[in-house]
């Protein structure tokens, strides 16, 4: 079996994936701006898609917040331990021996 069928780099596969520019330099042009107005589009788009799901999430969380009524929220003072504490001196500390 001929080792030429198994590869890769010969032409025909070459200049079969290859991006075919147009010769004519105002089809070069015009393609290069469709493509940046595409490229322009896409931004525009994704970034008020990602304003809208900020935006989204903000009005659920003050939704979701609304629901909540204050007796039905933690209170602090379930979360805080009470206790008195004094300064202790460096002296007063034991040794680490």
């Amino acid at each position: 079996m001929p080792a030429y069928r198994f590869r890769f780099d010969n032409d025909a596969l070459r200049t079969l994936f290859a991006p075919r520019k147009p010769r004519n330099p105002l089809l070069r042009v015009a393609f290069g701006l469709l493509g940046l107005g595409l490229l322009l589009v896409l931004v525009v788009v994704g970034v008020f898609i990602g304003a809208a799901m900020l935006a989204g999430g903000l009005l659920m969380r003050l939704w979701h917040s609304r629901d909540q009524h204050p007796a039905r929220r933690p209170q602090a003072g379930k979360r805080v331990v009470d206790g008195e504490y004094r300064v202790v001196g460096k002296s007063a500390l034991p040794l680490g021996h």
